[in-house]
């Protein structure tokens, strides 16, 4: 590994121009600057293309094309990635300060995975709060047994350990992928910091059913069938829990 090892970040666009331009300042921004910008457009019929233009100097390759899939999309970007490195940031995500590479970087550059914490902001940008689920002190495969429990944002994995994204999962996929990275990983670094900060968006109640469905296919082949039934019914029951406790406070 080189004293500073390239990172590739590869961001995934479709008709986001109202969140595109947050996403790239974020990037090019950086104190650390081995890094390699990709960016994967859907081919956008927005102005996003246009805003992407604006900062072509900054990116180092732009496709633009019709794609299958999110997943599709950023399977793109691994096969053009070239970094020691991986990360996924899409339209509206950012890194969380400018010097966030350069410190998780400057401590470790040998690891096989880097992962911290993620915040969630509005469309304004704003901190709203820390994702839900906090990632855990020592992440290992098992770890994602009750769910993702480390934001995909969040997560810098080694680009040889990177498989390419299972696309006939059309929601989950990411859950798949951060599992069959950590099954290759030996040195799983926690850098103790936000890493990014995460667009919360809005998923409808459709969307919500098929994500869980494809979750608990996923879960259940990599931990199998009833220990992924039983957790299940233990996260059920959490959230109800949750859900009570909120509304008695109110």
């Amino acid at each position: 590994m080189t004293k500073s090892p390239k990172i590739s970040i590869i961001t995934v666009v479709y008709n986001a121009q109202a969140f595109i331009e947050k996403t790239i300042v974020s990037v090019i921004y950086q104190t650390y600057k081995n890094i390699e910008f990709i960016i994967i457009d859907g081919a956008s019929t927005d102005n996003t293309i246009s805003i992407i233009n604006t900062y072509k100097s900054h990116v180092h390759q732009f496709i633009s094309e019709k794609d299958k899939g999110i997943y599709d999309a950023m399977n793109k970007g691994l096969k053009a990635a070239t970094g020691d490195y991986v990360l996924f940031l899409n339209a509206g995500d950012e890194l969380y300060a400018n010097s966030t590479l350069e410190l998780i970087f400057s401590s470790n550059n040998t690891a096989d995975v880097y992962y911290g914490n993620t915040a969630v902001v509005d469309a304004k940008g704003l901190i709203l709060a820390d994702r839900r689920l906090s990632p855990p002190e020592h992440l290992t495969w098992k770890s994602l047994k009750m769910g993702m429990c480390v934001s995909h944002q969040s997560f810098i994995a080694k680009r040889l350990l990177c498989d390419f994204y299972d696309t006939n999962f059309k929601i989950a996929a990411d859950i798949d992928w951060v599992i069959k990275v950590l099954k290759q990983a030996d040195v799983v670094v926690n850098t103790h910091q936000y890493v990014s900060k995460f667009l919360v968006g809005g998923t409808s109640a459709k969307r919500r059913k098929k994500a869980l469905l494809e979750r608990f296919s996923i879960l259940s082949k990599h931990y199998g069938f009833i220990p992924t039934l039983l957790n299940h019914i233990f996260i059920f029951f959490r959230f109800f829990v949750h859900l009570f406790s909120k509304k008695s406070m109110t």
